[in-house]
C-alpha cells in the first residue's frame, strides 16, 4: 500500500508515518533547529509535498540551495537508503516542481515591485529605521500627498514629496502637527541610504499582482522562490518585504473559512529578522495577521534556529511543529531546549528535552494537528528525502526556467508614469515661467491698520523693483526673483571692480567690488 495520499503531506516516519494534514495547513507551523541540522531540506520536502497536492507556495532561498527543487533529483545512495529505511520504497520518485523565481533586485529572478503608497508609512518607517517623531512626519507627508492627489510610486516621488513638505513646513505644522527640518533631513538621509543599498528597485511599477503567486500548472502548485542570498545582506529590507507581502495577502484575498487545502503556503525563513527590535505595535500587527489570515486560506510556516526567536503571542498560533536538534551550550540554549520541549504534547516513551539535543541530521521531533485540531503526540521522526535536487542550480538552468516562466515579460520592464515627482516638477516649472513672463503672483489681501487714508503710489519703477527683488509685502522670493537678484549683484560687483581698477589699480578693484556688492545688498534686503 502506498505511503502517500491526496489529503496529507508526508513528512517522514517514526513508529508510524507522520503527516501534515492539508486541511490543517492554514493553522500555521514552525520549523526550528540549529545550523546544519536539516531545516532547509524539511522546508524543501514540505514545499514539494504541497506542490504535489496542488497548493502554491512562496519561500525565500536564503542560501541559494532551495532552488534545486526546480530540477529533478539524482538517485544518490544516502537518499535511496533513507527512502528504504522509512518505508517509502517504490513511492520515492525523482521529479522537479514547477517553479517561478523572483528577485527584488531583478538579477536572479523576475523583479518584485510595489509602490510606496502600497507599502504605507508604518512599514516604510520600519524599513528606514525612523524614530517615532520621524515616523509622524512621514505620516504627514503621506496625508499631504493624499490630499493633493500626488501618487507616490517610487523613491524619487517620496524624495520630491519631502522637499515639498519642507517648503510648506510652517503651514503643515499648523494644520497637521509639528514638521521639523531635522526630521525631514533624517528621512531624506535614510532614503538616500536605502537607495544606495538597491532598495529603489523594489519601489515602482508594474506592481506585483498577488494572484501571480497563486498559480497551479497541470494540477501542481507553483513554488515561488525568492532569491534572498543578496537580500539577506539588507535584513531590514528582507523582513519588511515579507511582512508587506503577508499584509497584501491578508488585504487582497477573500474569506474562505477552513478549506480542504490552503490557497497558498508562505514559508518565512530566518524569521527572527522579522521580530528583532520590532516595536510592540508591529508585533501586534504580525500576531493579528497570523491569527486572521488562516480564514483567507493562507498557511504560514516560520523557519528559524531558536524557538525563542518567535514571540509567545505568535508562537501560540503555530499548530504544526518540526523541531530539529538544538545544542545546549549556553544558558540561553538550555532555556531554548526547555521551551521547545514544553510546547509539544508529551510522549510517555520520550524524554523530549533530552532527545532534542540528541537528534541527528535529518531527524526531527514532529507534532502536527489532527482532524479536530488537536496536536498529535510528539514523535522522533526520520524526515523523508526530497524528490528534487539537493543544492543550487546553474545560471544557465535558472535563465532557461525564467524564459519559460508564466510571468516572463510581465514584470521585467519598469514603467515610470506621471506621479508626485513629475507633478511637483511641472508646478515648479510653471511658477518659474510665470515669473519670467512678468506675471506677478496675486497681491496679498491688505492687512488692517490704524491708517485710513490711501497709501501713496510707489510708482512704476519701484513696483518693478519690488517684483524683481522683493518688497515690503513679499517676505519670500520666488526662484526667478532669487536668480534676478543674484544677477544684479554680480553685475554691480563687476561695475564696481572696473571703476576701482581705473582709479587705483588692483587694490582699487577689490575695494570697488566690495563697495558695490555691499551697497546693492543693502538695497536688495529692504
Amino acid at each position: 500500500m502506498s505511503i502517500l495520499n491526496d489529503t496529507e503531506v508526508y513528512v517522514g516516519t517514526a513508529e508510524t508515518p507522520q503527516y501534515l494534514r492539508l486541511d490543517m495547513a492554514n493553522r500555521h507551523g514552525l520549523i526550528t533547529g540549529a545550523t546544519g541540522t536539516g531545516k532547509t531540506v524539511t522546508l524543501q520536502i514540505l514545499a514539494e509535498g504541497f506542490s504535489r497536492a496542488g497548493v502554491p507556495c512562496f519561500c525565500a532561498d536564503v542560501k541559494g540551495d532551495l532552488a534545486g527543487l526546480s530540477m529533478q533529483g539524482e538517485p544518490k545512495d544516502f537518499l535511496l537508503k533513507r527512502a528504504a529505511a522509512i518505508g517509502l520504497g517504490d513511492d520515492y520518485a525523482f521529479e522537479a516542481s514547477p517553479t517561478v523565481f523572483w528577485d527584488l533586485f531583478g538579477a536572479a529572478g523576475h523583479p518584485i515591485r510595489t509602490t510606496v503608497t502600497e507599502m504605507g508609512p508604518l512599514m516604510l518607517a520600519r524599513l528606514l529605521e525612523l524614530t517615532e517623531v520621524q515616523e509622524g512626519v512621514l505620516a504627514i507627508a503621506f496625508k499631504l500627498a493624499d490630499d493633493q492627489g500626488l501618487p507616490i510610486l517610487d523613491l524619487k516621488d517620496l524624495r520630491a514629496l519631502m522637499v515639498h513638505v519642507a517648503d510648506q513646513a510652517s503651514t503643515l505644522s499648523r494644520d497637521y502637527g509639528l514638521v521639523s527640518e531635522r526630521s525631514i533631513g533624517a528621512i531624506q538621509r535614510a532614503l538616500l541610504t536605502l537607495e544606495q543599498q538597491g532598495g529603489n528597485r523594489f519601489f515602482g511599477e508594474p506592481a506585483l499582482k498577488i494572484t501571480d503567486l497563486m498559480q497551479v500548472r497541470d494540477g501542481r502548485g507553483v513554488v515561488n522562490i525568492l532569491a534572498a542570498d543578496q537580500l539577506m545582506l539588507r535584513p531590514q529590507l528582507y523582513a519588511t518585504f515579507l511582512l508587506w507581502l503577508l499584509s497584501e495577502l491578508f488585504e487582497t484575498l477573500p474569506e474562505v473559512g477552513d478549506p480542504e487545502k490552503p490557497k497558498l503556503v508562505f514559508f518565512f525563513d530566518e524569521a527572527h529578522l522579522l521580530f528583532d527590535d520590532a516595536p510592540p505595535a508591529l508585533i501586534d500587527t504580525i500576531e493579528r495577521v497570523a491569527r486572521l489570515i488562516r480564514s483567507k486560506g493562507v498557511g504560514i510556516i516560520f523557519v528559524t534556529q531558536n524557538p525563542l526567536d518567535v514571540p509567545d503571542v505568535v508562537l501560540g498560533q503555530l499548530g504544526n511543529r518540526v523541531q530539529h536538534a538544538l545544542r545546549a551550550y549556553t544558558p540561553r540554549d538550555q532555556k531554548a531546549v526547555r521551551a521547545a520541549a514544553t510546547t509539544f504534547r508529551p510522549n510517555p516513551a520520550l524524554d523530549t528535552e533530552r532527545v532534542i539535543t540528541e537528534l541527528g541530521v535529518g531527524e526531527a521531533l514532529v507534532s502536527t494537528l489532527g482532524p479536530k485540531g488537536v496536536p498529535s503526540i510528539v514523535e522522533r521522526t526520520l524526515i523523508r528525502p526530497p524528490s528534487g535536487r539537493m543544492g543550487p542550480i546553474t545560471t544557465e538552468e535558472r535563465a532557461a526556467l525564467m524564459a519559460r516562466s508564466p510571468v516572463a515579460g510581465v514584470y521585467d520592464t519598469e514603467i515610470d508614469r506621471e506621479s508626485a515627482y513629475e507633478i511637483l516638477a511641472a508646478r515648479a516649472t510653471e511658477a518659474a515661467e510665470a515669473a519670467e513672463a512678468g506675471d506677478p503672483a496675486p497681491p496679498e489681501a491688505p492687512k488692517p491698520g490704524p491708517r485710513s487714508e490711501p497709501e501713496e503710489d510707489p510708482g512704476a519703477v519701484r513696483r518693478l523693483w519690488w517684483f524683481l527683488f522683493g518688497g515690503p509685502s513679499r517676505r519670500r522670493l520666488t526662484s526667478a526673483q532669487k536668480a534676478a537678484r543674484g544677477a544684479a549683484r554680480t553685475a554691480a560687483a563687476e561695475a564696481g571692480e572696473r571703476i576701482g581698477r581705473a582709479v587705483a589699480g588692483a587694490t582699487g578693484a577689490k575695494i570697488g567690488k566690495s563697495i558695490a556688492r555691499g551697497a546693492l545688498g543693502n538695497l536688495l534686503r529692504r
